[in-house]
């Protein structure tokens, strides 16, 4: 098994289907709960990754950190180092919609940003990062099968966590963006240069127009509606 200077499996196994949420203690979290024959593949950075068994099929999870360039090099190793097909992200997002309210799920159809991270692939004009159908697809049924209510639609993945323009989010959300996060732009943008699949699915933490908020602890191991969404994915030929 090879190793990068971010993942060192030391032969541990990692899945083709692998899920990243941001904090490495959610990854830790999920393996815990839901994974059988639980392997740990990575602790480099505390990045921590784990490999098991989900409903018999195998499933890899790992932290990726926050931001883009954090998922962005996660998403590239996992794929052409390590042998992923699909990198689904589990995190949480803030809601740019008032009627969108902590726990609700977001499932990001497509990826807005303010990062110029796209810009490497050098296409010839402005490049619309997008989540793979098939695994939109699948989720939207699973969703209907657990009858759970799923928001589908834009978000953010924005570079500023602080922003000093207190008109941006009122900006976005007049365009029908639903919230906001650091990541998936990046990681659509990788997986599909990659011939790879990726999909976000997010739960809100916070809604930026009301103030309602979840703490963090709440975040790390409460937002489990979204992972049970998620996990049987890994059962997708």
């Amino acid at each position: 098994m090879p190793s990068t200077p971010h993942i060192n499996p030391h032969g541990a196994p990692i899945a083709e289907t692998v899920l990243v949420p941001g904090d490495p203690l959610r990854a830790k979290f999920i393996a815990e709960t839901y994974l059988e024959e639980t392997v740990q593949f990575n602790k480099v950075r505390n990045m921590l990754g784990y490999t098991g068994l989900y409903q018999g099929q195998e499933v890899s999870v790992m932290g990726s950190g926050m931001g883009i360039p954090s998922v962005s090099l996660v998403t590239h190793e996992l794929i052409h180092i390590f042998g992923a097909r699909r990198i689904i992200r589990v995190g949480s997002c803030g809601s740019f919609q008032p009627d969108l309210a902590p726990y609700e799920i977001i499932v990001a159809q497509g990826a807005c940003t303010d990062s110029r991270f796209v810009e490497h692939f050098n296409t010839p004009g402005t490049y619309a990062p997008i989540c793979s159908w098939k695994l939109l697809k699948a989720i939207s049924e699973e969703a209907d099968r657990r009858g759970v209510d799923i928001h589908v639609g834009n978000i953010l993945s924005s570079d500023v966590f602080y922003n000093l323009d207190d008109t941006v989010n009122e900006r976005w959300a007049r365009m029908g963006v639903l919230g906001v996060e650091m990541e998936s732009a990046g990681m659509y943008a990788v997986a599909a240069e990659a011939g790879a699949e990726a999909l976000g699915v997010f739960t809100v933490s916070d809604n930026l127009v009301t103030g309602e908020q979840t703490t963090p602890e709440e975040r790390e191991k409460a937002f489990t509606t979204m992972m049970e969404l998620a996990l049987p994915l890994a059962a997708l030929s």
